[in-house]
């Protein structure tokens, strides 16, 4: 039997990467935006902090928020035929 290699976070060099003019401290407003049920958010990662992230294949996607669990918002996204429901960092979303 073959033994899988790597984390949530393999193969993601390039698409978790902060651009040039982007890197240094985190805006703290972004950090503790508030977001209400309904809010529409685009799902885009913030590489300094790996507390609350998504996998991979969730990067640049659209989702509602559904509501909050802790410091987190439980966001649904149409991943193909399914809505599945994650639950990701506010310094993560971006509201649209």
């Amino acid at each position: 039997m073959v033994k899988r290699i790597g984390g949530g976070r393999r193969k993601t060099r390039g698409l978790f990467k902060k651009r040039v003019r982007k890197k240094g401290k985190i805006s703290i407003t972004r950090y503790f935006q508030d977001l209400k049920k309904g809010d529409k958010v685009q799902l885009l990662a913030e590489p300094a902090i790996q507390d609350g992230i998504y996998f991979r294949r969730f990067h640049g996607k659209t989702g509602t928020i559904k509501g909050k669990k802790g410091k987190c918002y439980e966001v649904s996204i149409k991943d193909g035929s399914k809505n599945k429901t994650l639950i990701i960092h506010p310094v993560h979303l971006r509201k649209v």
